[in-house]
C-alpha cells in the first residue's frame, strides 16, 4: 500500500464488514454447527481448534475480570477509539486475547471493538503484518478519523519470547510449544 489514503480506505472497508464480539462469537458457533470454521482452510484440524477455542472464549468471558485500577483506567478513557482486530476462529491465540480485549472495551462507554476475519481482509492483514508473516489476532487501535494509534498482537510479550525461543532452538511450532503455550495462558489468567 503506498499511501495513508488507501490504508484508510482499507480500514473503512474493513469496519464495514466488521462484526462485534457478540457476533464474533455467533458466527463461530453458527460455522462449528455446521462442521467449518472461519477461514479459507477448511479441515478437521480447523474444525477443531475452532471448537477448542470457542470453549475458551467462553471460559474467559466467564473468568476473567480487569482490575479495579484497570477498570478505572479504560472507564476514564475520554477519546473515542476502535479496537479492530483480525481474527480467525481457529487460532489459539485468539481464543485467550479477545476477551480480554472484549473486557477492556466493555469498560469504557468510548471503546468500540469491530472484529474481522483474516482471510477475508488479506489487504488489511498485509499492512500489520508481524515479522512478515500474519499472525494474529491483531488488535489495530482507531482514533475517530481512523488514524492508527497502535497496534497489538498477536501474544502477550512473554508467550511471544516463549515462542521465540522454542522456534529458534527446535526451528518450528509443535504440538509441545502449543500445550505448554495454552498452559502458560491459564496460569497468567490475562
Amino acid at each position: 500500500m503506498n499511501t495513508i489514503t488507501d490504508l484508510k480506505t482499507t480500514i473503512q472497508n474493513a469496519l464495514k464488514n466488521s462484526l462485534s464480539y457478540e457476533g464474533f462469537k455467533t458466527l463461530v458457533s453458527n460455522l462449528i454447527n455446521k462442521g467449518q470454521s472461519t477461514g479459507h482452510t477448511q479441515n478437521e484440524d480447523m474444525l477443531n481448534y475452532s471448537k477448542l477455542s470457542i470453549k475458551r472464549i467462553k471460559r474467559w468471558d466467564k473468568s476473567f475480570k480487569l482490575s479495579e485500577n484497570d477498570m478505572a483506567f479504560f472507564k476514564n478513557q475520554s477519546k473515542p477509539i476502535t479496537f479492530l482486530v483480525l481474527a480467525e476462529s481457529w487460532c489459539g491465540d485468539l481464543a485467550h486475547a479477545l476477551p480480554i480485549i472484549n473486557a477492556i472495551a466493555e469498560a469504557s462507554p468510548h471503546i468500540d471493538l469491530k472484529v474481522v476475519l483474516r482471510d477475508d481482509n488479506d489487504e488489511l492483514m498485509q499492512e500489520f503484518l508481524t515479522n512478515g508473516g500474519k499472525s494474529i489476532p491483531k488488535l489495530i487501535a482507531l482514533d475517530d478519523e481512523n488514524n492508527v494509534l497502535f497496534t497489538w498482537g498477536p501474544r502477550p510479550t512473554e508467550a511471544t519470547e516463549m515462542v521465540k525461543a522454542y522456534k529458534d532452538k527446535h526451528g518450528q511450532l509443535t504440538d509441545e510449544l502449543k500445550e505448554n503455550l495454552q498452559k502458560w495462558y491459564n496460569k497468567d489468567k490475562g
